[in-house]
């Protein structure tokens, strides 16, 4: 096990970890509601750092990233483990198994691969970035950071897929390798995201607006699940916080639920609900607006906001583009993109 980062011990052989916002006081013996960070006489210990349960190559628009080396692959990892418990979870398999009681510490899943490792794949597969994925980022952060280093100093770019409750001591930290990240913002309601993720929604708007002031490139993605975050008004507020606090230009996916997990027997999302969330996303001012998890040509390009152009032609993960060097060819407007 290595020694984890952002804790305090305490009297009693208690420890306060900071990695998150939960700032969960463990006790001696006892793990973190991630499930992967063990108090050991008041010492915290990271139960993933060497246990890396995926590690695959996907196409950076799987994020969703849309802006961001746009047609580049990009090397994927995750650990078991997570900070939240989504009742919706695509990956439950993963994200929660540390939490079932009949695993020990000793026994989680992985393979053990280190930064040197995972980098020198990243470069021999071709790709132009790390993502930490798939999972959540934040709970195998001494992992991540390492790799984030090493990877820098090679010329690769680090990408997190977050749930977006990652401390800001830890965020400061990780701020000079980190290039870019998708955050889930799920609902636009304390109570919905107590209820469904077991978080609270203030620390993640603090954090998207950290991300967008701090220069990591950022786009957002919201997973629209029937009766608990469609309502017009919820969605407007989604939208008009990203607009207004984060900027116009922000991409914004929104993506259709499909019965996963714990919500095996909820109902998918309809396309009328992904037509009422566009709609809201362009009445407030949302440059680049997206629809995942479905078919839908149109709305998974990207136009110039001006003259409308093609920019962008996304064919499921099959990417053409039409700029100049991040401008319009037609009008020469300069376009959001990272290349």
């Amino acid at each position: 096990m290595k020694e984890a980062k952002h804790y305090q011990k305490l009297a009693n052989n208690l420890a306060a970890c900071g990695l998150c916002n939960h700032f969960c006081r463990i006790e001696n013996g006892r793990r973190g509601l991630c499930g992967v960070r063990l108090n050991c006489d008041g010492v915290l210990y990271t139960l993933v750092y060497d246990k890396v349960v995926a590690a695959n190559i996907d196409p950076i628009e799987k994020k969703p990233l849309y802006h961001f080396l746009p047609g580049s692959k990009t090397f994927s990892i995750a650990t078991v483990g997570c900070n939240f418990h989504c009742d919706n979870c695509q990956n439950a398999d993963i994200s929660q198994l540390p939490k079932d009681s009949n695993w020990s510490t000793k026994d989680l899943p992985g393979s053990a691969l280190t930064p040197a490792e995972i980098v020198e794949s990243a470069l021999m597969s071709g790709c132009q970035s790390i993502a930490y994925t798939y999972t959540e980022p934040t709970i195998f952060f001494e992992l991540a950071l390492d790799c984030m280093k090493l990877a820098r100093s090679k010329g690769l770019k680090n990408v997190w897929v977050s749930n977006g409750y990652t401390s800001t001591p830890a965020l400061i930290q990780a701020r000079d390798y980190l290039d870019a990240v998708n955050v889930d913002l799920k609902f636009f309601n304390r109570q919905s995201y107590l209820k469904i993720a077991g978080a609270k929604l203030e620390p993640i708007l603090e954090n998207l607006k950290w991300y967008k002031t701090n220069g990591v490139w950022l786009e957002v993605t919201t997973l629209i699940i029937p009766s608990l975050n469609d309502n017009p008004q919820e969605l407007n507020n989604i939208a008009e916080f990203i607009s207004g606090e984060l900027g116009q230009n922000v991409p914004w996916h929104i993506s259709v639920f499909h019965p996963a997990f714990k919500l095996l027997d909820h109902p998918a999302t309809s396309r009328d609900i992904i037509n009422l969330a566009w709609d809201i996303g362009q009445q407030a001012g949302l440059n680049y607006i997206y629809v995942g998890n479905i078919e839908d040509q149109n709305r998974s390009n990207t136009y110039c906001p001006g003259c409308k152009s093609l920019i962008v032609q996304r064919t499921g993960y099959l990417v053409k583009r039409f700029d100049e060097d991040g401008q319009c060819p037609k009008c020469h407007a300069k376009i959001d993109l990272i290349l």
